[in-house]
């Protein structure tokens, strides 16, 4: 993942006018639209893996998370390099002479610090969030590695408690000369979420390091288990896979190992070698995005996961060319060599036999059988294709040339669409690869756009897998444009092989990213829209798409409309000689800015705005998204001309064009991205989605004559007079959308209805005369207003469950305003 993002609502701006209201099922000689259900053929075979989840350590996904350990920083390796705010100490306060040590006393090699607590000193931990949750009546296990200078005993005692008082019994244990584990249990005497754990020494010193304090009530009863509710919600999906471990923690960052050669080096990509055995001698590594990650949630676990819930697991290794806007080639043939083996070694772990070296270690943590691992994905949005489909060939030959039974999956960069992704591709379907993952993260608007996204992909190339993707909010909105897209993918199952919503986790207190699936702090979960619209369609998948065809919603476009704008990002630009003219020439607005910026509006209210010499300038070279305006909504079929200069910062300028409010506008993104790219994108609501762009970067001091012409719903650009790119936004956002599958194992047919408009859509449903079908439907449903939103407190959307009696070969259903609705009916 490497976009800007937005969360945001959706509001469709097609409705139906003239509607009757009905209740569903009641029958209405008038319809607004069809269903035809051809029951007599079958289309694309679905695959029991179609739906998944996607899982990285994002958000605190992984410790504060999924991984049950309750004690923050257990083994004092928090440092700077993973946050500049961090110290070995952070989480942790102390009382007496505490200290944390990097020497020869260390536990082991790959454990560097350890903390020394003088006599009568402590040591107490916060946890996560609000502190360390504990449940009346749950027993929670304590360990820590501790060890005395001498002969002689230290003993320590443990204390669990909050702000009212004690939460268990204290314990004891007595650490003895040489580095030893000690174990206890507590019994919670009562709830809390704002628990504290403290480690007090005795009359002597004593070493510790890995304190520990874990539920006994993990997922599956697991040693060093998952919190059991989120693990539960994930498990309820009923995943057909599961993608681990990222995301952009798997090819960011060095490639080396954590070792006295590389001097430790903490920000790495994710090397699945540095994740298994005990989890005291597991590497520490500073996370992509911004905290520690103690790996004590490793390769075994997940494996591990990915069975327990019936999933297929399919890892992601790094490819030796960082992603997510670092866009570096490693060129070392030697490390690439190693990557390789690690690789194939990983395989091994996975499917060996226990005579097998890695297979042997997968024996010893405790899984002599095989974890049936038959797809493998390597590397993850690379921005440079080439470089990494260089690599990329070599370990997909290393892996068939051992393993050809295992798919290896490529990818073809961060975005739906552009100069990357089409290079990324065509390397793809030259080289004949099995699998492509694709990513995007688009607008509410997009995905009621593109349902048509893969009717056009070639049914003999690549299979697609879509391993990330969203729609920029957690609002029921957003779910329904979601939910209208994947009945696309489902109708197009025979190349869309996997799909997976992103991101699976956030911890409400650590948040790097929105939107996400399923939320939580230390003691509550709860999920998403998203979540219930995913779970709906992933325990109602079916077997094969049954063909079928829907009318649709009248069109009511008409040409783009607008003020103009200019804007910056991150950058400080000038802006000079803006004149707008009409189809015909005659002027709409000039402005030289000698009489100052009386005829602008400051839209955004950010930024610094002035005229200087002349110019328009926006100074504040940190202000993001600063958006002015000037013109009448009204305006089309115009051509806007300006000069802009960039005069400092990370990126280039934007002219905009189209702009009803700051929510709802085009603008040309020239020097985006970081001056890696220019782009025209669209916003809808706030939401922002990509309809054209090139490689285009801006040169700071420079003056550029821009151009912009508006016709209709076409736009064509010029850059200093030379033709740029020109689009036609066209393409309806259609708020009906339907498709139907078969059920083998149960006889039934699924048919699934997405309305994303304010009106109810009465129906008609043609299954085919003579079709045998009981009379009577299953029908789950989920309707709510487009801006509801799950939090832990209120659920507004969730899933209704119901019986409609009047199905027959031909019927009538009326499918409530904003809603999503599954209909299984038994076929005879």
């Amino acid at each position: 993942m490497a976009h800007r993002r937005r969360r945001l609502g959706l509001t469709v701006g097609v409705l139906l006018a003239g509607t009757l209201a009905a209740s569903p099922g009641a029958a209405a000689e008038a319809t607004d639209y069809t269903i035809d259900v051809d029951t007599s053929r079958s289309g694309a075979k679905i695959d029991d893996s179609m739906y998944g989840v996607f899982y990285e350590d994002i958000n605190r996904a992984a410790d504060g998370g999924l991984y049950a350990e309750l004690v923050q920083n257990r083994s004092f390796e928090y440092d700077t390099a993973d946050n500049r705010s961090y110290t070995p100490l952070t989480s942790w306060d102390t009382k007496g002479a505490a200290k944390v040590v990097n020497d020869g006393g260390r536990l082991n090699e790959r454990n560097r610090n350890y903390l020394t607590l003088a006599a009568d000193a402590s040591v107490t931990n916060s946890g996560y969030n609000t502190g360390i949750a504990v449940r009346k009546g749950e027993r929670y296990d304590f360990s820590v590695w501790a060890r005395t200078d001498g002969a002689g005993r230290a003993p320590l005692t443990l204390t669990l408690h909050d702000a009212s008082g004690e939460l268990a019994s204290a314990r004891r244990v007595t650490p003895r000369d040489g580095w030893a584990k000690h174990e206890v249990s507590f019994t919670a005497k009562r709830t809390s979420a704002t628990g504290r754990l403290t480690v007090a020494s005795g009359g002597a010193p004593v070493a510790l390091d890995e304190i520990s304090l874990f539920p006994r009530d993990t997922y599956k009863g697991r040693e060093n288990g998952l919190r059991k509710d989120l693990a539960e919600k994930i498990a309820a999906l009923k995943p057909g896979f599961l993608r681990f471990p990222g995301g952009c923690l798997v090819n960011t960052g060095s490639h080396e190992a954590y070792e006295e050669k590389s001097g430790w080096q903490r920000a790495r990509s994710y090397q699945w070698k540095d994740t298994i055995g005990p989890v005291e001698q597991r590497a520490t590594n500073a996370n992509f995005w911004g905290y520690n990650q103690s790996y004590g949630l490793g390769y075994y676990e997940y494996f591990q996961f990915a069975e327990d819930t019936g999933a297929m697991p399919l890892p992601v290794v790094p490819a030796l060319v960082t992603g997510c806007g670092q866009n570096k080639a490693t060129d070392d043939p030697a490390l690439l060599k190693r990557h390789i083996q690690d690789t194939l070694d990983l395989i091994e772990f996975a499917n060996g036999p226990v005579s097998s070296e890695w297979g042997k270690k997968r024996a010893e943590m405790g899984h002599p059988e095989p974890f049936e691992l038959t797809h493998l994905g390597v590397g993850n949005e690379e921005n440079l294709p080439e470089e990494f489909f260089a690599r990329f060939k070599q370990f997909r030959a290393a892996i068939e040339a051992k393993h050809p039974e295992i798919t290896v999956v490529s990818n073809s960069g961060p975005d739906d669409s552009g100069t990357v992704f089409d290079k990324a591709w065509q390397l793809n379907r030259d080289a004949d690869v099995a699998m492509v993952d694709e990513h995007y993260y688009n607008s509410p608007q997009w995905f009621l756009e593109n349902n048509d996204r893969y009717d056009s992909y070639d049914r003999q190339g690549p299979k697609v897998f879509l391993g990330e993707y969203a729609s920029q909010g957690n609002t029921f909105g957003n779910a329904l444009s979601e939910a209208a897209f994947m009945t696309g993918l489902e109708r197009n199952a025979d190349v869309v092989k996997l799909a997976s919503y992103a991101p699976l986790l956030a911890n409400e207190d650590y948040v790097q990213w929105k939107p996400d699936m399923i939320w939580f702090d230390n003691d509550q979960s709860w999920g998403s829209a998203n979540y219930e619209t995913q779970k709906l369609f992933m325990r109602n998948v079916g077997d094969e798409v049954v063909p079928s065809e829907a009318s649709g919603t009248p069109a009511t476009s008409g040409p783009i409309t607008g003020a103009v704008g200019l804007s910056t990002w991150a950058t400080s630009a000038a802006y000079d000689d803006v004149r707008v003219t009409g189809a015909d020439g005659g002027p709409l607005l000039t402005d030289d800015f000698s009489a100052g910026d009386a005829k602008w509006s400051r839209a955004a209210g950010r930024g610094t705005w002035a005229v200087e010499d002349g110019a328009y300038v926006q100074s504040d070279a940190s202000a993001e998204n600063t958006l002015v305006t000037a013109g009448d909504k009204g305006w089309q079929n115009y051509d806007l001309k300006v000069k802009a200069t960039k005069k400092s910062g990370k990126e280039g300028f934007m002219v905009a064009f189209g702009v009803k409010d700051t929510g709802n506008y085009y603008w040309w993104n020239l020097g985006g991205w970081n001056n890696t790219r220019s782009a025209v994108e669209k916003g809808v609501d706030g939401a922002k989605q990509t309809l054209i762009e090139d490689s285009t970067t801006i040169e700071t001091g420079r003056a550029y004559d821009i151009r912009v012409e508006v016709r209709g719903r076409q736009v064509t650009l010029y850059l200093d007079g030379k033709k740029w790119g020109s689009f036609t936004d066209d393409k309806v956002a259609e708020p009906f959308r339907q498709v139907v599958t078969r059920d083998k194992a149960t006889g039934d047919l699924i048919v699934k209805v997405v309305n994303a408009q304010g009106s109810e859509a009465r129906t008609r449903i043609d299954l085919g005369r003579g079709a045998k079908v009981a009379g009577k439907a299953r029908v789950t449903t989920l309707a709510a207003e487009p801006g509801a939103e799950n939090t832990k407190d209120k659920t507004p959307v969730k899933p209704v469950e119901s019986v409609f009696r009047g199905v027959d070969d031909s019927f009538s259903y009326t499918f409530p305003a904003h809603s999503i609705t599954f209909l299984r009916i038994k076929t005879g």
